[in-house]
Parts: C-alpha cells; sequence; structure tokens
C-alpha cells in the first residue's frame, strides 16, 4: 500500500535579484525519489508567496528516512512555465529521517538557502512543511528517545540533550542498513513547539544584572511562531544543539524599490525627474495670487478688506486680508495636490472681509484641462490680468485680479513656500509652521582666555588681605578661577579657560575681579568688558597673542562704558584669542557629521556628494490620539552644519513627502542623522508644547558603497520609560557619489580631527562642557529661524544626553567587550585544540607550516599579509548588503528592566524618593563590586610581573635569574631554528605526553606575590 508525502511551498524572502532590474522571477522544483514538481512563477517579486501543496508518492513508509528531499528556487529567465531557461537562486536538502509521519506533527520551518558552489552568491530563505500520509491511517512512527526529535527551546536557546542510548542504537543500525554514503543534507528539529494538549511551561527571564559572563544567547528568548532552524547532518541530533535567536522581524531593515527615476533609469523616456531621481514625482496645481486692482468699493467708507479664496473641491485655501485696500497686493501660492483633484474647475473668489457676513466681490473659474505643464529648470510662468465675473458668470465694470496657474511636481521653486491642500485646515499664522525649510548651524569658534594676574587692587577694608578670584563670563558661560593662592593686592591666579564664541560676534567677555569679603559675601572691586570681534584669532600652532593689561572699572562705569581719566586705576593681564583651527563640537565624536576646523581656510576639499531622498513614512501611531486627531508628522535631516526640515502633513499616519536634499561631503567617515518629529504647533498651541519625537535613524557614510542607490524602510524605535517602542517606519533613499578617489582614499590615512585636536588637546572633561554649550548656541540659533527649529528637536539630533549614565548602555558597551574578547578566547580555543591534536590532520599541517616558517623566516611576515588578505577576500562574499541600523540587541533595549529605564530618564540630580535612589545605589554597589574584583586580579597578575625582578620574593627572583643565564648560554650556543623547533615541538606535543596539572611556568608565576595582601 503506497504512502504520500506532501511539500508545502508556502514562501520565500530576501532572494537574490537576477534579471538585471533589481528582482528574480522565482519558482520551486522539488526533487523526491526521481520524481520532480514544481510550483508557478512569480513574475519580479523578492518575497515571493505560493501556498502551493506538491504531493509525491512514497513506495515504502519505512525507507523515508534513507531518502532526500531537495528544494530548489530557480529563476525563469523567460517568464513563463519552461524549466530549461532558468538560473539557481539557493537550495534546501531535507533528510526523509525528520519527516514527520502526520500533519499535525509538522509545523512551519523557514530555511536557509545554500550555495550551489564554492563561489557563487546566494542569499534568503525558504517557509516549507513538509509530513507524511499513510492512506488516512495512522502509521506509528519509530521509537525514538526522548528530546531527541523535539527540542523546546520556550526558556532557553540552548540545551543539551542526553542521547547516549540513541548514538548506540544509531552505530548498530548503521552497520546493518547502509549500503552507500550520501551526500550531506539537512535535517528538520521541531523548536519552539510543545506536543498537543500539553501547554508549554511558562519560563520567567532571568534577573541579572547583565555583567557576567552568561552569553547573549542564554538570555534571549526563542521566537514563538516560526523558528529559523540550525540544520545539522544527516541522521541522529548530536549532543548539543544551539537555536541562534533571529533578529525580531519588526526591528529589522525591509528592502524597497519605489518607481523613482534613478531606479527606473528612464525606461519610460520621461528624463523631467532627474533633479529629483530618489523621490516619486509628484504633480501639484499652483495657483499664484499675485494682486488685484480697481476692486470695487462694498463698505460705506468707500473702500473694502479684500482677499482671495481658492477652492478646489472640498479643499479652500485663502490669503491675508488687507484693510482698507482697492489694489491689494498678496503675492501667495496654493499647491493643490493632483493625486487629491476633486473638481475639473479651480474657482478663484475675491471677497470683502465684513463682521458678520463677507460680501462677495468678483470669481474666476479656470478649466484644469487648459492648464499648461511647467517643468524646471524652464522660467517661471507669468502672471496674467484676468477680468472678475460675477455669479453668473457675466464680466463685472471693475475689477481685475493677476493670477498664474500652472502645473508642476515637488521640484518647482514655489513648492517649499506655497500653502498645501493637505495643511487646508491651518490658519495663516500657524502655516509657516508647516514649510519645509534648509537651516544652517552658526560658525562656532573656541575663545580662549588666560587670567594672569592683577595689580594695584583696592580692597574695600584697608589693612585686610584681600581673598580675590576671577569670574569671566561670556553670554550664558561662566567660569570661575580658584581664589589667588597670595592674598595680596597683587595676585596671580596663571588659568586658562575655553568657551564658546559664534558669528556674528555680537556678544562680550565680561572679566570681574571679585573679593571673597566674607561666607556667601563677595564684593566687586573691578570689571572690564571686552567685545569678541576685536579679540584676535589663530590659526593652528601659531604663537599666542601677546598678553595685554587691562583697566579694571567699577560695575556702574564698565557698564556704561565711561573711562573717566583717572589718575590710577587697577589693572588686570590678560591673554586673549579665538583659536579658528579646532572643530567645535556640537555633536558626539562617535556619530559627528562634521570635523572640520572653524577656520575656512584650514578646510578640507570636497570629496563627494550625498544626496537623501526623504520618500515616505508608514504605521506611525496615532500621537494626538486625546485630542481627536492622528499625526502632524514632519522630518528633520542633519549632515555638518546644514539642517533640513520637510514640510508637515496634516492628520496623517502614512505620510508622503518625496523631498530630496543634497550634502557636500569632506570626510567619509561621517554621520547623517535623520528624525521623526510630530508638530504640535500647528493649531495655536502654546509656546511650552514640545514637538515629540517619533523616532531616528543614523548611517554612518563609510558603510556605504560609492554610486548605489539604498532604498530601506527604516524602524523608528524610540526608548521610552514604558519601554521599546516602534512608532512606525520611515522611508529613505541614499546615494553616495564619489568626486575625488584619491582625496578619499588618502582620508583615511589622515587624522579624523583637525591638527590642533592632537597638538594641543583639550581635556575630555572639558570637551563635554564645551559641547553643551555648543548645543545650546545652535538650539538657542535654529529657534529663532521661520518656521523655528525647536530646542527638544536640535537635542534629539544631537544626542544631548548621551554622556548621562545609563546601566543598560553600560550593560550594551559590556556585551560589547565580550563579543570583542570572543574572538580572542576563540583563536585561543583554536590553538589549545591543535595543541591537544583534536584534528590531527590541522595539527599535522600546522606542523608543517611551523617548521617551513623557522627553516625560512623570511616566509613570517608575507605569510601573515598574505593570511590576512585571504580573509577579507572570502569575507566579501558576507559583507553587509545594507546600511547600518538601530541595533536592539546590541543596544539591550527589547528586554530591559522598567526601573534601570526609570533610572535613565530620570533628570540630574536625581527627584526620585529616597527609597529607590537606596535601591539604585546598593544595586551600582554591587556592579561595581564585580567591576573592582575583576580590576583587582588584573592588577594582581602586572604585580606579579613586576615582582619577578624587584627581589620581593628573593627565592623567586633568584631562581629566575639564574635560569634566565642558563637560557642566555643555551640560546647562545643553539641555532636560533633549533631553539623555535624545540620549543613549537614542545607546545604542539600529543595529549599522550601532556599532564593534565598546571605547567611550571604557570606554577611559577601563580606563586609569585602582589600586593592585594597589603591592602586594607
Amino acid at each position: 500500500m503506497s504512502s504520500k508525502l506532501v511539500v508545502e511551498v508556502l514562501d520565500a524572502s530576501d532572494l537574490l535579484p537576477k534579471d538585471g532590474q533589481g528582482s528574480p522571477n522565482p519558482f520551486v522544483q522539488v526533487n523526491f525519489d526521481d520524481q520532480r514538481q514544481r510550483t508557478q512563477t512569480k513574475p519580479k517579486d523578492l518575497n515571493p508567496y505560493w501556498n502551493e501543496k506538491l504531493v509525491f508518492t512514497v513506495n515504502d513508509l519505512r525507507d523515508l528516512h534513507n531518502k532526500t528531499i531537495e528544494v530548489v528556487l530557480y529563476h525563469d529567465r523567460k517568464g513563463d512555465q519552461a524549466c530549461r531557461d532558468k538560473n539557481f537562486l539557493g537550495r534546501v536538502r531535507i533528510a526523509g529521517v525528520s519527516v514527520p509521519l502526520s500533519e499535525s506533527e509538522a509545523s512551519v520551518q523557514r530555511c536557509p538557502l545554500e550555495k550551489h558552489g564554492l563561489f557563487s552568491h546566494i542569499k534568503g530563505d525558504i517557509a516549507l512543511k513538509i509530513y507524511a500520509v499513510h492512506d488516512g491511517n495512522y502509521y506509528p512512527p519509530p521509537t525514538r528517545p526522548p528530546n531527541a526529535a523535539s527540542i523546546k527551546t520556550e526558556g532557553t536557546p540552548l540545551q543539551e540533550i542526553n542521547n547516549n542510548k540513541l548514538e548506540k542504537d544509531f552505530m548498530a543500525g548503521e552497520k546493518k542498513t547502509k549500503k552507500k554514503k550520501e551526500k550531506e543534507a539537512r535535517t528538520f528539529h521541531s523548536i519552539g513547539t510543545a506536543p498537543s494538549g500539553t501547554p508549554a511551561p511558562a519560563h520567567p527571564p532571568p534577573m541579572s544584572s547583565g555583567f557576567g559572563l552568561e552569553t547573549h544567547l542564554m538570555k534571549e528568548k526563542a521566537p514563538r511562531v516560526e523558528a529559523r532552524t540550525n540544520y545539522a547532518q544527516a541522521g541522529p541530533p548530536t549532543v548539543m544543539h544551539m537555536q541562534i535567536p533571529k533578529p525580531n522581524p519588526e526591528f529589522v531593515l525591509v528592502e524597497t524599490r519605489p518607481p523613482v527615476a534613478a531606479l527606473m533609469r528612464y525606461r519610460a523616456g520621461d528624463k523631467t525627474a532627474s533633479t529629483y531621481d530618489l523621490v516619486e514625482q509628484m504633480h501639484y496645481l499652483y495657483v499664484n495670487v499675485v494682486k488685484a486692482r480697481d476692486l470695487p468699493a462694498k463698505d460705506v467708507s468707500g473702500s473694502l478688506d479684500p482677499y482671495v479664496e481658492v477652492k478646489l473641491g472640498n479643499y479652500k485655501g485663502r490669503t491675508k486680508h488687507l484693510e482698507k485696500n482697492q489694489n491689494p497686493v498678496w503675492n501667495q501660492i496654493f499647491a493643490f495636490s493632483k493625486d487629491r483633484l476633486q473638481a475639473n474647475l479651480l474657482e478663484v473668489t475675491v471677497k470683502d472681509k465684513d463682521i458678520v457676513k463677507d460680501d462677495f466681490v468678483g470669481r474666476l473659474l479656470i478649466d484644469l484641462s487648459e492648464v499648461p505643464l511647467r517643468v524646471p529648470p524652464d522660467s517661471p510662468l507669468a502672471p496674467q490680468w484676468y477680468k472678475l465675473e460675477d455669479r453668473k458668470g457675466d464680466k463685472i465694470n471693475k475689477g481685475e485680479i493677476m493670477l498664474a496657474v500652472w502645473m508642476g511636481t515637488q521640484a518647482d521653486e514655489s513648492f517649499p513656500e506655497a500653502w498645501h491642500s493637505d495643511a487646508h485646515d491651518i490658519g495663516q499664522t500657524n502655516l509657516a509652521n508647516t514649510r519645509s525649510k534648509v537651516y544652517f548651524s552658526p560658525k562656532l569658534y573656541y575663545l580662549r582666555v588666560h587670567v594672569i594676574e592683577a595689580q594695584d587692587l583696592f580692597p574695600s577694608e584697608k589693612g585686610r588681605a584681600p581673598d580675590v578670584y576671577v569670574k569671566v563670563q561670556l553670554g550664558n558661560q561662566i567660569r570661575v578661577t580658584k581664589p589667588s593662592p597670595m592674598r595680596t593686592i597683587n595676585p596671580i591666579w596663571n588659568e586658562e579657560f575655553m568657551f564658546v564664541a559664534s558669528e556674528p560676534f555680537e556678544d562680550f567677555i565680561i572679566v570681574t575681579v571679585e573679593d571673597r569679603v566674607g561666607p556667601g559675601k563677595d564684593e566687586i572691586m573691578g570689571r572690564v568688558i571686552l567685545p569678541v570681534r576685536d579679540v584676535p584669532s589663530r590659526r593652528e600652532i601659531a604663537k599666542l597673542p601677546e598678553p595685554r593689561w587691562f583697566s579694571l572699572f567699577k560695575p556702574s562705569l564698565a557698564e556704561e562704558g565711561e573711562k573717566k581719566k583717572e589718575k590710577f586705576s587697577s589693572k588686570i593681564l590678560l591673554c586673549l584669542c579665538l583659536d579658528t583651527g579646532y572643530h567645535v563640537l556640537d555633536e558626539s565624536t562617535h556619530f559627528s557629521s562634521d570635523l572640520q576646523p572653524s577656520s575656512k581656510f584650514l578646510r578640507k576639499e570636497r570629496i563627494g556628494i550625498l544626496e537623501l531622498g526623504i520618500i515616505s513614512a508608514r504605521n506611525l501611531l496615532p500621537m494626538k490620539s486625546k485630542d481627536g486627531r492622528t499625526t502632524d508628522p514632519y522630518c528633520v535631516a542633519k549632515y555638518g552644519n546644514k539642517w533640513v526640515r520637510t514640510r508637515t502633513l496634516i492628520d496623517n499616519l502614512h505620510p508622503r513627502w518625496n523631498e530630496q536634499y543634497t550634502w557636500d561631503v569632506h570626510d567619509p567617515c561621517t554621520v547623517i542623522t535623520i528624525g521623526v518629529f510630530d508638530n504640535f504647533h500647528i493649531n495655536g498651541s502654546k509656546e511650552d508644547v514640545r514637538d515629540q519625537r517619533i523616532g531616528k535613524v543614523r548611517i554612518r557614510l563609510s558603510t556605504l558603497e560609492t554610486d548605489r542607490i539604498y532604498t530601506h524602510y527604516y524602524p523608528l524605535l524610540l526608548l521610552q520609560p514604558s519601554g521599546l517602542k516602534k512608532h512606525g517606519e520611515i522611508q529613505l533613499a541614499l546615494r553616495f557619489t564619489c568626486t575625488a578617489w584619491v582625496n578619499m582614499v588618502t582620508q583615511y590615512g589622515k587624522p579624523l580631527l583637525p591638527k590642533m585636536h592632537y597638538l594641543q588637546p583639550i581635556s575630555v572633561r572639558h570637551i563635554d562642557w564645551l559641547r553643551h554649550q555648543a548645543m545650546l548656541i545652535v538650539a538657542a540659533r535654529l529657534a529663532r529661524a521661520e518656521p523655528p527649529l525647536r530646542r527638544e528637536t536640535v537635542e534629539y539630533m544631537l544626542d544631548v544626553d548621551y554622556h548621562m549614565w545609563s546601566l543598560r548602555r553600560s550593560k550594551a558597551n559590556f556585551g560589547r567587550i565580550m563579543k570583542l574578547l570572543t574572538g580572542v578566547a576563540a583563536v585561543c580555543q583554536w590553538f589549545n585544540d591543535i595543541c591537544k591534536w583534536r584534528n590531527p590532520v590541522t595539527t599535522c599541517l600546522v606542523h608543517v607550516l611551523f617548521l617551513i616558517l623557522v627553516c625560512y623566516p623570511q616566509l613570517i611576515l608575507p605569510t601573515i599579509f598574505l593570511y590576512l588578505f585571504v580573509i577579507g577576500l572570502w569575507n566579501y562574499r558576507c559583507r553587509p548588503r545594507h546600511p547600518p541600523h538601530m541595533d536592539i540587541r546590541l543596544s539591550h533595549a527589547e528586554k530591559v528592566h522598567p526601573d534601570e529605564l526609570d533610572e535613565e530618564f530620570d533628570t540630574f540630580p536625581t527627584t526620585r524618593p529616597a527609597d529607590i535612589v537606596r535601591m539604585r545605589y546598593d544595586r551600582l554597589r554591587s556592579v561595581a563590586g564585580r567591576v573592582q574584583t575583576v580590576v583587582g586580579d588584573l592588577a594582581s597578575q602586572g604585580e606579579r610581573a613586576q615582582a619577578i625582578l624587584s627581589w620581593r620574593d628573593p627565592r623567586a627572583t633568584a631562581i629566575f635569574i639564574i635560569f634566565s643565564l642558563i637560557w642566555a648560554v643555551f640560546i647562545y650556543v643553539t641555532p636560533f631554528q633549533v631553539v623555535a623547533v624545540l620549543v613549537g615541538l614542545y607546545l604542539l606535543r600529543h595529549p599522550r605526553f601532556r599532564s593534565k596539572m598546571p605547567s611550571v611556568p604557570v606554577n611559577f608565576f601563580k606563586r609569585l606575590p602582589s600586593k592585594s595582601d597589603m591592602l586594607l
């Protein structure tokens, strides 16, 4: 009686494009026991969905475990059902022993696609469901040991299986039934499932400080719905199975292919989008209301208060009303999206503003079919005079209006200033807050103030030695010297301060000398006010300007600028200069977008162009649900000193901006930041209301390939006190074009920051303070623009709180260090396996290579560099295909404890109750205790190394120096190659000649004294 094998081909994802246009025509072919079946072809689909069942005949179900099922993906080059013209996309080979014998036991498995050959490039995976059916009758499966075929990984993805009996049974059966050796195959193991009717036990997440040596894999929870299995060879499972945690699909990049001109390569012959080739073309109807003349009077006073209403379907826009003006001038532009045109006629009406009801003056109807199309770089359309009509369509005696009406795209120069139909419910006063704008950060400089000394001070009390200090103020920046060590009327301080100054130099430097008369009581002894514009500048390491003596005046005289000629006055010696050779940091150096010095004469040449297309967003969360509205999103992008802001789209959870911007690139190792915000200032909101954050994306330019277009949906993630939340996705198009290859390559050998940062470095403590001051200056300057780029937006884009303490971020950094150390540990483990002859063939090859290098030492360095070259060339196959984005697992943000988040978002100083602060302090002490122990152990090892020759242990030092003398004589009389061979063969000796006890050098080193016993 025959049985059936059912192979359900569900879908595939992230396939390799094969048609030269960025997409394949995939179909699946399944081969089993000389039977072949295939699915339909899905044209131009990187993530095809089939959901087809392929049924095969199985003659004897008992022989199924000796069979192999081969699932192959092909690209159909002809696009029809013929299989003769096809390209290989990947394959999966499944052993029959892993196939369940009923549909109820089967589960969906995602299988990574395998390569066809060594140098083939394959990516993606396929979802399959495979099971056997025995003519409707249940066929008992062969007995298996418990936990051999089904591994529960609900709690931890790493579990050890006790299957010694399984291995014995398998080896006994292999001698009887093995006829031929098949090729390597893949085996299914059901992961993350439990038998029907038996609920899987719930495991609470482990509570840990995160600074232990546990691997991250043991802390992650396995996926519930679909598990991407880690397959073994055909046959029974090995002793240990590891489930590699798959990244949460909610937080990964999604590659897209929007219909933009740069990707379509102008196949349709439309080259009008060349200036905006990274975004989709959006057509608008533009109406430019310029002015009117000879309008008829409507008021008793013989005049009128005119305004214009532009109406298209349900969308209505209006200009400002001008009081008592029969020849008004508006110069206002309206833009109606072509996708939302609701009428064939454009109605332009002139009305008179009145208290009770606005009066009708005249109107004009324009047929949209006769509107001309304008494409930049065409010159702007000239406006024309039109006679106004009454409600019946007859021309009125007086009144004309000047208009220009045309069809255009978002590349039109009128687009940023236009009133848009998607903002039709916004008043004129708040319309500016919705427009797109380009901003530039002010040019910043470091101001160096060196306070040297003062002379001839006048204390208020004669006979008392003054306790004098100096306070220097620039804007909101205040620095204070220490009191002079000598209490005299001629004090000396010799202290230097750094400030941040910005162009235009309108601020003043206020230097005040104060006397500390008593506790909390200070008296001003003199003050000098100096304009910043008079301070000399210095480039790079040029000599500092000569110090100058300045006269100190009383506060009233100094503020009024009165300089009375006095026979005698106090003096202060200052050295002032503007250091233009530094780069003023307003961002963290880890993801800075600008590294240029302040002086334009020292700046680098441009090496390329960065183009950013902000296309759209999807699935945004409603931020104003309490107000009965959704979200009013806008984007801000920052690179270098240039900020861009898109227009605000009103009440939209799926906005489409389609705006493109360009930056000059001077250094490839920089980062562009794109943030999305919800506008809270469009309906007359209070000024203290803050725009809400939606999410942020950072992209490092050095990770981008030149001239390649990246189009992806990036997740908008926001860490809040309640936890990590995804607020939607933003679709971006990026292209980095290099214009000077030689300069770009040489940049990698130059310092990251300007020369002054290395010749005269600023301390880290001062750099953080100066960075905060620079951020405040940038935020204050951009907040004065129209529309303003508000402080909360600038702070979020510049990561102002990046340096604040966070236990979550500390865990993430500790995890990064441990990940680096695992590579070193892997190399040590590999060398240990070679020394212990775990793989005799590899150990023999290492012996041969070692003897060759000893005999020919001139080959050591060429071998090392050739090995590095081969490794790099081999890793080229696995290079990243997508730009980097926020890594949730690396950031330890997915499963962070709520109290840790509450601590991270707490203010400084804290505002939490004393018991919570005490608990956090105890937790910090616990973590610091572990760190203290590790640091102490490292110090002990270093002190033991120092104790070898320090005679702290006289016997150990004597043994070591005598042993060193013997070795010196032995190495002198013995050729170096012989010594190297002896040492190498001793290290690589066979385990038969090894002892399990520690070696003599290790025992000797551990017996050396450290200073730990000297600690209190």
